[in-house]
């Protein structure tokens, strides 16, 4: 979450993808897709589909 939140909104570009997390992170594709998903579980992050494509925003609210 720090690496995301330090990126900020120019760093994501909008929404998350787990090509961008993979890229902040240095982690595989899966790793990625099971962070993203515990983030999503626990509240952190809100999930938006792009056709076919899971994006995800930082939930701070």
């Amino acid at each position: 979450m720090e690496k995301m939140v330090d990126a900020g909104p120019e760093g994501l570009q909008g929404r998350l993808s787990a090509k961008k997390y993979m890229s902040i992170t240095q982690v595989s594709k899966a790793t990625a897709t099971r962070d993203l998903q515990y983030l999503y579980e626990q509240g952190m992050l809100t999930k938006t589909w792009a056709g076919r494509f899971v994006r995800y925003a930082l939930n701070i609210n």
